[in-house]
């Protein structure tokens, strides 16, 4: 987990974006390309579900490791 930890921090440094917004943003892309350019209406909505479900997951996990960060120092202020 660590390892995960580190390769995302390294790379939010050197885009000054979180994955998971690249991450969103492209499966947008890939949306409008499915709908617009291939005209597969349907596989373009399901992939046009992904950026919400991507920047909602990304969000729950900060706020757990913000909580996490605030018990640990509250128990090291104990």
């Amino acid at each position: 987990m660590e390892k995960d930890k580190g390769a995302a921090e390294e790379i939010t440094e050197r885009t000054g974006y979180d994955p998971a917004i690249l991450a969103a943003i492209g499966s947008v892309a890939l949306a409008w390309y499915q709908f617009y350019v291939r005209g597969n209406k349907h596989y373009g909505l399901f992939i046009g579900l992904w950026p919400p479900t991507l920047l909602a997951f990304s969000s729950a996990i900060r706020d757990q490791q913000r909580q996490r960060k605030s018990r640990e120092q509250d128990h090291e202020t104990d």
